[in-house]
């Protein structure tokens, strides 16, 4: 159905504390994700492929790199004035605060509404991975006559309670939400899993307007907690099931519905496994719901010997003998002689030394890692000179200095 003009608001503040060190100098969709990738890219790639071309990125902490990202890679056409991705800081007219939630973010710029006239306004998160067609869900929200409309992803009822439960009745309205329940009410049609949501959302653009101004008075500042449940009793608060989503080009070995919140490091390592192998759970290559990478001014990659599997290489990188396996080695990175690379993120323009062995660890950008080095073999030895994360995964911080050398 012909869809009315659409502004899309996506979030891109997040601290990201939970990804630290990758968090230390840029926010958290900011940080670097796959071969070629930051993980604004995948949101910002949802609506575009979705043509959706008027996005607002509300930025906030440590935003240089994320507004440098932007400026260099997400220049839309200049001919046609609504396709643009423009970044906006905290705009601080209530104040000198920043922004207080995610329902002031977009309170603060409620004059870029004003100045758009959409008739629906898109307001989603910038911290996930995943794919979308969000002309479906606006299709949806459109057969309803929605006020609004949540993304809601179905999990099994077992691990509902970790998460914010949506409840709907049949038609999938929402009655009500359950804030990390103990027994969460399960999805009409399906007793084995219950709705919880995603954090996107379609306003009608009055709506949203009215909801904001009401929730600025009672200091109210979240979405989640505050403007969709004041909104349930009017009856016009819609759940779209995630599930039904269908993407163009999507494999039948891919996991239906793929959704990851990468917000601690294990999440984050994990999401990058789940991309590599002949039938990964999420398929970079789809040429027909691309994600679009950043763009890279250098040579090719260059492979002089190396023995390498089920690995991600990016552009611009050199080996010269290696041993690669189950890994993402990014751009210009430079991998000298007779060096082991197992389960590993290896982040932009980073050197691995001479015979140095790196097992289960991300080597964030700018990194040396020095002749004859081991890291994620001994955890004790480790912790004088990486981050060691919970999980046991041993990450580098960006820009480190270079390690010393260890005799054998």
């Amino acid at each position: 159905m012909p869809h009315p003009k659409i502004l899309a608001f996506v979030l891109a503040g997040g601290r990201g504390e939970r990804l630290f060190p990758l968090t230390s100098f840029r926010s958290k969709p900011s940080v670097p994700f796959g071969g070629r990738y930051r993980i604004v890219d995948f949101a910002l790639s949802n609506f575009v492929n979705s043509r959706v071309t008027s996005i607002y990125l509300l930025v906030q902490y440590k935003s240089q790199s994320l507004i440098e990202h932007i400026r260099q890679n997400w220049v839309l056409s200049s001919v046609i004035r609504d396709n643009f991705v423009a970044v906006v800081p905290p705009q601080m007219r209530m104040g000198p605060e920043w922004f207080q939630g995610t329902a002031d973010a977009v309170f603060q710029n409620m004059d870029l509404i004003r100045q758009q006239r959409p008739e629906l306004v898109a307001v989603f998160g910038a911290d996930h991975i995943y794919r979308m067609d969000v002309r479906q869900m606006i299709d949806f929200h459109l057969e309803r006559d929605a006020a609004v409309t949540v993304a809601a992803r179905p999990v099994p009822i077992e691990q509902a309670s970790s998460f914010g439960v949506i409840v709907t009745d049949s038609d999938k309205r929402i009655v009500g939400f359950q804030e990390k329940p103990r027994v969460p009410t399960p999805m009409p049609d399906d007793p084995g899993r219950a709705y919880v949501s995603m954090g996107n959302y379609i306003f009608r653009s009055d709506v949203l307007m009215g909801a904001l101004a009401k929730s600025q008075r009672k200091k109210q500042h979240d979405f989640g907690a505050h403007i969709i449940p004041d909104l349930v009793e009017t009856g016009k608060v819609f759940a779209y099931d995630f599930a039904t989503n269908i993407i163009p080009g999507a494999q039948p070995y891919e996991e239906k519905g793929y959704w990851r919140d990468v917000g601690n490091i294990p999440a984050f390592f994990d999401a990058h496994m789940d991309m590599l192998g002949e039938s990964p759970v999420f398929e970079l290559n789809n040429i027909l719901w691309p994600v679009h990478p950043s763009l890279y001014e250098g040579p090719s990659t260059k492979i002089i010997r190396g023995d390498i599997r089920n690995s991600i290489i990016s552009e611009g990188t050199l080996i010269r003998k290696a041993k690669i396996r189950n890994s993402f080695v990014r751009s210009g990175v430079v991998i000298e002689d007779n060096v082991s690379v197992e389960d590993c993120i290896i982040m932009d323009q980073s050197v691995l030394k001479k015979g140095c062995r790196l097992k289960k660890v991300i080597v964030d950008k700018s990194n040396v890692v020095g002749e004859g080095e081991q890291i994620g073999f001994d955890p004790d030895a480790d912790r004088f000179r990486c981050h060691i994360d919970p999980s046991g995964i041993a990450i580098l911080p960006k820009g480190g200095r270079p390690l010393r050398h260890v005799r054998k």
